[in-house]
Order: structure tokens, then sequence, then C-alpha cells
């Protein structure tokens, strides 16, 4: 996926991409906007995730809001920092970004889903495949209501998108490439991965609805 130089010497700038990825990508956003509203500690609640679909569930739209903000936020600003040294170095830290989200040092490494984290860094990675994976996830939560099913449509859309574009230019320009297929395609695994408990709750058809009580997620 990258194929930096082999001497260490060349190599730190990447390291210091995934690294510094993982690190923004690990602040538990969810965690930190709750407990400063007094709400207590969100993996007490609901499904346990410290996500902004768990937040929801609080009853508070205002800190679901904020923590989905933050989090999309947490994918954009190390893509962007990135991309002025180079693809290479935006795509680590897309990467990077998303792992800290999903496994956070500072949680013990269980963190959550990492869907808006994810949709954070592809924009900022090829803003065309970013809106046509979030027009997939607005279509399906009008579609099914289910935050889960709509997260999983989006991860597959995502790599698709990516690839149509890295053959088919838009305006003229390339928005893609296999690199960014790559990547894509690996952050999609991800969210899959992420998500094996509402799979089989979804198989199962004891998915909640969005607003709806949660199990609690053992991820």
């Amino acid at each position: 996926m990258v194929d930096p130089p082999g001497a260490i010497l060349f190599t730190w700038p990447y390291l210091i991409a995934l690294l510094g990825g993982y690190l923004i990508g690990s602040l538990p956003s969810g965690l930190l906007v709750t407990r400063l509203a007094g709400v207590g500690d969100i993996r007490k609640i609901g499904s346990g995730n410290i996500g902004a679909t768990n937040v929801l569930r609080t009853g508070r739209k205002d800190l679901a809001a904020l923590t989905l903000a933050a989090d999309v936020f947490k994918g954009v600003l190390p893509v962007w920092l990135g991309w002025r040294f180079g693809q290479d170095v935006a795509v680590l830290a897309a990467l990077g970004a998303v792992l800290g989200h999903c496994f956070p040092v500072w949680l013990r490494f269980r963190g959550g889903k990492a869907v808006a984290t994810a949709a954070g860094a592809v924009l900022m990675l090829s803003w065309p495949v970013g809106l046509a994976a979030l027009a997939v996830w607005l279509a399906a939560v009008a579609a099914f209501r289910i935050a889960s099913l709509s997260a999983l449509c989006a991860a597959v859309a995502g790599p698709v998108a990516a690839w149509v574009l890295a053959y088919m230019p838009l305006g003229g320009q390339f928005y893609s490439d296999m690199q960014r297929v790559q990547v894509t395609a690996v952050i999609g695994f991800l969210l899959i991965v992420r998500h094996h408990a509402n799979i089989r709750r979804l198989i199962a058809g004891k998915e909640p609805r969005i607003g709806a009580s949660a199990p609690p997620d053992k991820t």
C-alpha cells in the first residue's frame, strides 16, 4: 500500500504519520464529552460504545452531535496534516486515525467502531469517495433506521467508489488511485470487523433501530 524508501532515515515520516494519526484518533470523544457534561461514563449506558450513536441514547442530541463532529474531526485533522508531506503520509495518517479510535491506548485498546472517524479520513483522502459513501449511509439510514446496517453499507460503498474513481475521472480529474483504493478497503474491512456483534444481531433480527436501547456490545 505504501512503499517508502528502505533506509530507516527516510521511513521516520511514515512512522510519525501512523503514530500521530493513531494518537489523534485514540482520543475518546464520546467519553470526554459525556463526562464533561455530567452524564457519566458512556461505557455504562446502552451498548457501552463510545460513539455518537450510543451517546444519543442518553437523550442528549446536542452531546451526540458534538461527539459526531469530534470523531469526524479526528479523521480529518491527521490526513489534512499528512497531505502536506505527500499522499503516502496522508494514507498512513488515515489508517492510524481509524486504528486509534478502534483501539485507543487510553481505554486499554477498547474503543469504538470508528465510522465517523473513517468518514472524516476518507473525505480528506478523496472527497468524491467520501461523499459517495456518505450518500449510501444516508440512504440506508432513511430506508432501514439501523445505524450498524447503514455503516456496513457505507463501509462497502467506500472501496467500490474509490475503485471506480481510480479508472473514471470526475470532471476530467482522477480523485482516486490504487493506493487510495487499498487504504479505503482496509478501513472498510476494519469497520466490518468491528461490527461483528451487530452483524450477528442483524442476522438474528435483533439489532435495535436508531434511538432505541441496545444490548451491551462485547467488542
